[in-house]
């Protein structure tokens, strides 16, 4: 994982479960979530002619591009109602977002 992605608002990014899953029987292997993902998450299997999700944790939590790119429906992620969980679990979180906030300002 690249380090810049190891924290999410101030949680170690490996505590929380969030990133894309692949269903290899639907992927076509068009390459749409490797090419648009910004963050490196997907690869690409040679063999298999499929996208694999190689780097889960550089997944940004509550992202769900790649799902609505892939027009063959081969990608989901869990419902945003855990990210949620995760912010009221977390009350830091709102803390760190506004003080990101304030340094890109």
């Amino acid at each position: 994982m690249d380090e810049k992605y190891a924290k999410w608002k101030g949680l170690e990014r490996p505590t929380i479960d969030w990133h894309p899953e692949i269903n290899e029987d639907i992927c076509t292997g068009c390459g749409m979530c490797v090419t648009t993902c910004g963050r490196g998450v997907f690869g690409f299997d040679l063999t298999k002619n499929k996208a694999v999700v190689s780097e889960p944790l550089q997944c940004l939590v509550g992202c769900s591009s790649c799902e609505a790119w892939c027009i063959f429906g081969a990608i989901s992620s869990k419902d945003k109602k855990y990210v949620k969980n995760v912010i009221r679990e977390n009350p830091n979180i709102l803390v760190q977002a506004k003080k990101d906030l304030k340094q890109k300002s």
